[in-house]
C-alpha cells in the first residue's frame, strides 16, 4: 500500500520537471520511483540533465539513458527531488536512513527548490520518532562517540550484515542517535555539528519547497 503511495507521489513530482532543467536525484525507494518516472519522460522527449546523490541513483539514471553530470562542476541546480524519513508541519526533516545524508544535503542546498516526495506515514507533528543519522569520520571514532554520549546523545553505530561498520560513499560511518522529545532538534543539530569528528547530521531545515504526499486513499496532495 505505502509503495503505491510513494510511486504516485514520485510520478507527480516528475511532471514538475521542465525542459532544460538540471535535476538532482535523491537516494532511496521513493527517489527510485522518481528516477524511473523521469526516465519515461526523458524517453518521450523531455530534455534534462541530472546529478545523483549516490552511486545507486547514478547507476539507475545511466541505465535509463539520462545525461548525468558531475556535481563538482556545478554551482546550482534547478530542482532537487528526494524523500524524507519524517517531516513536520514546518517542513523540517530527518533524512539519512539510506546513508547518503551528506551528499543529499549538498545537492539540496545547491538547488533552487527541493521537492520532497513522501507517503503519508512520514508526516509527524514533531521530529524524533526516527533516529537522527550522524555521519562521522573513522579517525578517532571512539573519542567522537564518547564526546557525543557525554553531551547526552545515545545512539547506535550502523553496522553491515557482517557486523562491520556500515560505510558511506564518503568513506565515513553512520551513528544513529535517539532523540529526546523534550529537546529542540535545531539546538541538537548545532551541538552535534560542533563535535570534532562529526561531518553532518540528517536534520534538514529550511530546505524543503513543495512537499508531495501520497495517501492511502490514492490521492496525491502538493503542499
Amino acid at each position: 500500500m505505502m509503495e503505491a503511495c510513494k510511486r504516485a507521489a514520485a510520478e507527480k513530482a516528475a511532471t514538475v520537471v521542465k525542459n532544460g532543467m538540471i535535476v538532482g536525484l535523491g537516494t532511496g525507494s521513493t527517489a527510485t520511483y522518481f528516477i524511473e518516472a523521469l526516465i519515461k519522460h526523458y524517453q518521450q522527449g523531455l530534455q534534462i540533465q541530472v546529478v545523483a546523490s549516490s552511486i545507486q541513483s547514478q547507476l539507475l539514471a545511466h541505465k535509463g539513458g539520462l545525461p548525468v553530470l558531475d556535481p563538482s562542476t556545478l554551482q546550482s541546480l534547478d530542482l532537487y527531488v528526494d524523500g524524507a524519513d519524517e517531516i513536520d508541519p514546518q517542513k523540517q526533516m530527518i533524512k539519512g536512513a539510506g546513508g547518503a545524508l551528506l551528499r543529499e544535503k549538498i545537492l539540496a542546498r545547491m538547488s533552487r527548490e527541493m521537492i520532497v516526495v513522501i507517503d503519508e506515514t512520514k508526516l509527524v507533528s514533531k521530529l524524533g520518532t526516527k533516529p537522527l543519522p550522524i555521519e562521522v569520520i573513522p579517525f578517532g571514532l571512539s573519542a567522537t562517540l564518547y564526546h557525543l554520549q557525554q553531551l547526552g546523545y545515545q545512539g547506535v553505530l550502523r553496522l553491515q550484515s557482517d557486523g562491520l561498520p556500515w560505510i558511506t560513499e564518503n568513506h565515513n560511518y553512520i551513528y544513529d542517535i535517539l532523540l529526546s522529545p523534550s529537546h529542540s532538534i535545531e539546538q541538537d543539530h548545532f551541538r552535534i555539528r560542533a563535535t570534532s569528528g562529526v561531518v553532518e547530521t540528517g536534520f534538514f531545515q529550511n530546505q524543503a519547497g513543495r512537499v508531495i504526499i501520497g495517501f492511502k486513499d490514492g490521492s496525491v496532495v502538493v503542499q
